[in-house]
């Protein structure tokens, strides 16, 4: 198979890419809970010819090839929106409170492209190539929730690629950055502190349990983990974002609940700030006379590549699209003369199958400033730059097929 031929073959599914990714951004749904979703990517696989497998909560798998042995290499996109009123300046905006503001509605699209390439390529493929279609990224549980319900068996899965679109990358839409060996991205953890006092007037507080002022020296002594035990090298981030707690000025409340996130590069690190924030939430409500109670939610680990995977991935991608269009994070950060590829600060589910099989995460430029694309993931007026639908298809299905080749 020629590269520059499947990338042609992508470009002329362009129209029906659009189509596709526009009626995704207008039915956004979140979590599990994707029935149009759902409905709409069994239906395109079916038509192609597959037979899509439901795995899992709300999941979908199908398989590509099988028709000579070998190895097994997963792709997969995400499929997931999320909970915000969209504000883009765009023809074809969602109206039912969610928003696809993190790209989920590109990758699928993109995946359903790999779909219909693979499909007409079939008989090329040397092994087998699973498509995961996955649920509540956003939420850190979809990658786990498959796993859990056998995605990486049946075949056994060898290796796995996924791949993000970025919005507001200085660099021209289309252009693949491949993460270089190692953590990439970190874990994350979700977590509530409630705290439970003993209600009164605000005019004798004596005769109660203020859980605000508990509250208050909580997230105050928590920042000193960080501060005074951690290592220099230990990377780390805690963060406060709500607290919830009475409805009066004039009265204390019964309880207060803090929530926040927490983000870290190392399991060992991971562990030992889940452990204390613990003990001293616990140790301070005890000092003053109150109860906290610390919950860990849903949550994720390091996201690992693979090193042989990042070496093939970069040089089929640089086959596929041109050496100017495919760099590893290394390599782009040599050339701005930072030397240093930076790690994500965002969390990614993938990092579940990461830590089960050989793995890479490939992000896609979207959308370059200059062209109008200002704006981030997770912004309420988020866009991201239609045309490099048909790369990001051929990016999926090429590297599969090559590394299937290379890996007999």
């Amino acid at each position: 198979m020629k590269a520059e031929q499947l990338l042609q073959e992508a470009k002329s599914y362009e129209d029906q890419l659009v189509r596709t990714r526009r009626y995704l951004h207008t039915h956004p749904e979140t979590g599990f809970d994707l029935t149009e979703t759902l409905a709409f990517v069994k239906k395109e696989l079916t038509e192609m010819g597959y037979e899509p497998k439901e795995c899992g909560k709300a999941g979908l798998t199908v398989l590509a090839g099988g028709k000579k042995p070998g190895k097994v290499f997963l792709i997969r996109g995400d499929m997931d929106a999320l909970p915000m009123q969209e504000e883009a300046d765009i023809d074809f905006p969602s109206a039912n409170g969610k928003m696809h503001a993190c790209g989920h509605d590109m990758h699928t699209t993109m995946m359903l492209g790999a779909a219909r390439l693979l499909k007409a390529h079939e008989d090329e493929i040397e092994g087998t190539i699973k498509l995961d279609f996955q649920p509540a990224e956003e939420i850190f549980e979809g990658s786990h929730d498959m796993i859990e319900a056998g995605l990486l068996k049946n075949p056994d899965v060898d290796a796995a690629l996924m791949i993000h679109v970025m919005a507001g990358m200085p660099m021209t839409a289309g252009t693949v950055v491949v993460s270089d060996g190692g953590v990439s991205a970190p874990a994350a953890d979700y977590f509530k502190i409630l705290i439970r006092g003993k209600g009164c007037h605000g005019s004798m507080p004596n005769n109660g349990v203020d859980p605000v002022n508990v509250a208050a020296h909580i997230i105050t002594a928590l920042q000193e983990i960080h501060a005074r035990e951690l290592a220099l090298v230990d990377e780390a981030v805690l963060t406060i974002g709500t607290i919830h707690g009475g409805t009066a000025a004039n009265v204390i409340p019964d309880t207060v609940e803090l929530g926040g996130s927490i983000r870290t590069y190392d399991e060992g690190v991971r562990s030992f700030l889940k452990t204390r924030m613990t003990e001293i939430s616990q140790g301070i409500a005890s000092t003053f006379r109150a109860e906290a109670e610390v919950s860990f939610g849903s949550g994720c680990p390091t996201l690992v590549n693979d090193n042989d995977l990042s070496a093939c991935a970069v040089k089929y991608v640089q086959e596929l699209l041109g050496p100017q269009k495919a760099f590893t994070a290394g390599q782009l950060n040599a050339m701005s003369g930072s030397g240093k590829a930076p790690k994500a600060a965002g969390s990614e589910d993938f990092a579940y199958v990461s830590q089960e099989v050989p793995s890479i995460m490939l992000a896609l430029a979207a959308g370059h400033p200059e062209k109008g694309y200002c704006y981030p993931q997770h912004h309420p007026k988020v866009k991201f730059d239609e045309e490099v639908l048909p790369g990001g298809s051929a990016v999926y299905a090429y590297t599969a097929m090559r590394w299937l080749e290379e890996h007999k």
